[in-house]
């Protein structure tokens, strides 16, 4: 089967563009493989950077079992931060989004670049300029947040917003696993746990990252901001909503509300 990677890249940002929920491409087309979602990705990469918007780091998904559960897959995904996505306060304006849900974050900003087949948590962590928190706004384009592996790919990883949290260059946590996170809803504890649920450690998660870049010609930049993952499953985002990530002492709290 040949799949036209532009003309589905198009279809995916024909609904963002209207905020319209859509069937997903394996609706359409059948099951498709991995290596045509992430050409299909790149195209609207493409499109994207086409449009005046810039990279402003890379992303991955499904880092946690929980999440994996949540969305009917067994693997992680890797995606694209881009500039405009990132919050310049609390607020997030939902009249640009479909269905929207809110998750916390393990953030690296990176200070140095990273490529390589063998890349190791190690190396990332010796590499990175900061570690912080982080509350990623996620927007499937699909009808009724349901796709396959390849579908989620394809759609940039379910990326919308992200609101990433302060943090001190040169200040890098050593046992990230341990960092306790509480999600917060209007005030309620509405999930929980700690670095680990990201398949053993954030920082394996973006050198799982560094490899799959590396597999694809390319790298981790310096400069970089990355979302390792969620550790817990996602919560929906409504007008009013107020959604609070803590980690315990070590990382600074990080807040959105939708508007």
């Amino acid at each position: 089967m040949t799949i036209d990677h532009r003309y589905w890249a198009e279809y995916l940002l024909d609904a963002v563009d209207s905020r319209t929920e859509t069937r997903s491409i394996a609706s359409h087309i059948g099951q498709f493989g991995i290596d045509d979602a992430y050409l299909i990705q790149d195209q609207v990469v493409q499109a994207r950077l086409g449009r005046g918007d810039t990279i402003a780091g890379a992303k991955l998904g499904l880092t946690s079992v929980a999440k994996q559960q949540q969305m009917g897959v067994d693997e992680p995904c890797y995606g694209w931060v881009f500039t405009s996505s990132l919050l310049l306060s609390d607020e997030v304006d939902l009249s640009g989004l479909i269905h929207p849900r809110v998750e916390p974050e393990f953030v690296f900003v990176m200070a140095e670049d990273v490529s390589g087949e063998d890349i190791t948590a190690a190396d990332i962590l010796d590499a990175t300029s900061y570690v912080c928190g982080g509350i990623e706004v996620i927007d499937s384009r699909y009808e009724a947040f349901k796709f396959t592996l390849p579908d989620v790919i394809a759609d940039n990883t379910s990326a919308a917003r992200a609101r990433i949290g302060s943090g001190t260059p040169g200040f890098v946590v050593p046992d990230i696993p341990s960092i306790p996170v509480v999600f917060q809803i209007d005030g309620v504890d509405a999930a929980s746990a700690t670095g680990a649920a990201l398949l053993g450690s954030p920082a394996a998660c973006v050198a799982m990252l560094a490899r799959h870049l590396y597999r694809r010609g390319s790298g981790i930049s310096a400069g970089w901001t990355i979302l390792a993952g969620a550790p817990t499953d996602a919560k929906p985002l409504a007008a009013g909503t107020r959604a609070v990530a803590t980690y315990g002492a070590t990382l600074a709290n990080v807040r959105v509300e939708g508007c």
